[in-house]
């Protein structure tokens, strides 16, 4: 009994928190005027830190690193269907500059620190947020930590975008709201991945998403043997129902602010497939940033180990190709079957033979158009 009702008090604080951006919105609308706010949606293990990175290093970008992480880790058992509105409304409110909302999650005196991996951010670690340019992650740690987040809000209202990228949604429906706000002008850019090379990133890291995986399988008895196959068909199942929504059968209000990629497209161009991207949001590409997406996407790196939470120089096309060679096909036969109805209409081709699957040169991404 007293676990449950610390538990519905915890779920109270959260809900009363994703309540308050609504008193925001009123006070604040003209602040927003002209200001671009991006979701860019994915699921673990899908390069999302990667293209999260395509925002945040962009001059004109205010970017944060999977929000929702504070509202899934403030509840005792969470199940991912009850906090999705919690998470909605914590969105809603950050999109807005408004970080109000983060004193229901955050320890009183809380200093930029409490905000998730909040050193990927480039706009944390460099003026208004911080009172240098900090030139790693290291450095910003050490010298852009201060307490209180009204430089966090200052900076994040000096950007022209607000990226805001997030892992822990599942659906569109609950995102309504923020699409028919007038205060927002949202656009969701939906990053998705071949599911065999997830399972094969997700297998190589056991125990480090076992929380998440928790959450996703809404707390579920479910054999060890099956939690990572249980996951895929959650996580395929999320992307078929986004695209769906999307791309099928979008509401009017949704026509225009959605745009999928698939990593693999992204490994093999990426120059085009930013270009793209950054188009669709508005934003224009530098030589800069151009410079950077060549070096991080044709590097040595595996991802593997110590890297597989870091952006770091890798050779993009082979990594998105590594579980051809890594994984058992009887676990590649799996996702298959747990997966085959969203690899179908993602583009993604299924092998029927070990042989087949380890035949480089057999091209499983089939060529067509994804907005």
């Amino acid at each position: 009994q007293t676990l449950h009702v610390t538990q519905c008090s915890q779920t109270s604080t959260v809900l009363l928190a994703a309540a308050k951006p609504r008193l925001f919105l009123l006070s604040n609308s003209a602040q927003n005027d002209g200001k671009v706010h991006v979701l860019l949606l994915s699921s673990w293990r899908s390069g999302s830190s990667f293209m999260g990175q395509v925002f945040s290093q962009h001059p004109s970008v205010f970017y944060l690193m999977e929000p929702a992480w504070h509202v899934w880790t403030k509840v005792e058992k969470p199940r991912a269907g009850l906090l999705r509105m919690a998470v909605r409304d914590l969105l809603r409110s950050l999109l807005q500059c408004d970080f109000s909302v983060m004193d229901s999650y955050f320890p009183e005196n809380a200093h930029v620190s409490s905000l998730f991996m909040w050193t990927v951010s480039r706009a944390l670690c460099s003026p208004p947020a911080c009172s240098i340019t900090a030139r790693n992650e290291s450095q910003c740690r050490q010298k852009c930590d201060v307490k209180g987040l009204q430089k966090v809000e200052k900076a994040c209202r000096t950007h022209s975008h607000v990226v805001l990228k997030e892992v822990r949604l599942f659906e569109l429906k609950s995102l309504y709201p923020l699409l028919q706000d007038p205060n927002l002008d949202l656009r969701i850019v939906h990053l998705v991945r071949d599911p065999r090379a997830v399972y094969r990133s997700r297998d190589a890291l056991p125990g480090k998403l076992m929380f998440d995986s928790t959450i996703v399988l809404e707390q579920k008895d479910i054999p060890a043997a099956e939690v990572q196959y249980s996951v895929m068909q959650e996580v395929c199942h999320s992307h078929l129902e986004i695209y769906e929504t999307a791309i099928l059968k979008p509401p009017p209000f949704l026509e225009g602010r959605y745009k999928m990629i698939r990593y693999e497209d992204m490994a093999r161009n990426p120059l085009k497939e930013v270009s793209d991207i950054y188009q669709f949001v508005g934003l224009e590409m530098t030589k800069q940033m151009e410079e950077w997406i060549y070096k991080t996407t044709h590097g040595k790196g595996k991802g593997t180990g110590k890297q597989a939470f870091q952006v770091i120089p890798r050779n993009a096309t082979q990594v998105s190709e590594a579980w051809r060679t890594m994984l058992p096909h009887s676990k590649v036969k799996r996702v298959q079957e747990v997966c085959g109805e969203a690899m179908e209409l993602l583009g993604y081709r299924s092998v029927h033979s070990e042989e087949e699957q380890k035949r480089l040169d057999l091209d499983l991404l089939l060529v067509r158009e994804l907005r």
